[in-house]
């Protein structure tokens, strides 16, 4: 694990400018202070999220603030197959024609319990939303990436992703084969694409899912997702350097 540098980091013009970034769970926390930080600087940002009401909020707040239009991508990741994502892909392709940058960011919690007392709707929801769907969106949108110029394909990860621990169940199970996704991911592409690949752990942040996942816990101390976005810009305007880093804010 690598600490990231990024206090420093300060867009440059033609960082973001008119760069096309999908964003997986894009209507709240991280991902809502990602996709205004990218369209602030000029992408062209496509929000996904199954909160469409949530998006359209988003939406008119950036355009309000006179920052670049984004697209909306009302998407369950519950609901993504291959064949749906592959549709989700063409029209990306038949409108836009590219991508120059891909976070997932979507997360689903689950129910932190003993293994063997495990609920499997929770565990089937948590392994799709965490595991299965970054693997799908991934494999269908890798034509889109594979540009002339730098593209990146940034994970969010989590701690207990990168060092198992008890009663995390299935989120931490997710999150081990999400690195080990991340990991293959880069080194297959390493030497056939322009195609950067690299995983973030944002660690403790001031968010709704950090109520959910540590409800005795103070938020106040912990950092605003607005204030830790230049990490994420960083990785994704690829001034980070390195490829296949497991990086910590």
């Amino acid at each position: 694990m690598i600490q990231i540098d990024w206090q420093d980091y300060h867009p440059k013009p033609d960082d973001f400018k008119d760069k096309i970034i999908l964003v997986t769970g894009a209507a709240d926390g991280i991902g809502k202070a990602v996709s205004i930080a990218l369209a602030e600087q000029g992408a062209v940002v496509l929000m996904l999220d199954r909160k469409a009401r949530h998006l359209e909020k988003l939406f008119d707040e950036i355009v309000e603030r006179g920052y670049t239009e984004p697209i909306i991508l009302p998407v369950d990741l519950m609901d993504i197959t291959p064949e749906s994502a592959t549709e989700l892909a063409q029209a990306v392709y038949d409108d836009i024609g590219r991508l120059d940058g891909l976070l997932h960011n979507a997360a689903d919690l689950g129910s932190p319990s003993p293994l063997d007392q495990y609920d499997m709707d929770y565990w089937n929801s948590v392994m799709h939303t965490n595991l299965q769907a970054p693997y799908i969106l991934t494999r269908a949108l890798l034509p889109l990436l594979k540009q002339e110029h730098t593209t990146n394909l940034v994970f969010t990860s989590a701690e207990v992703g990168r060092e198992a621990a008890a009663y995390w169940g299935a989120y931490s199970i997710a999150y081990a084969g999400l690195e080990a996704q991340m990991t293959i991911w880069a080194q297959e592409l390493e030497n056939v694409s322009n195609i950067k690949v690299n995983s973030l752990d944002p660690g403790p942040v001031r968010t709704s899912f950090r109520r959910r996942s540590h409800p005795g816990e103070s938020q106040q101390s912990l950092p605003t997702p607005q204030s830790i976005t230049r990490a994420y810009l960083k990785v994704l305007s690829g001034q980070h350097q390195f490829h296949a880093d497991k990086l910590v804010v």
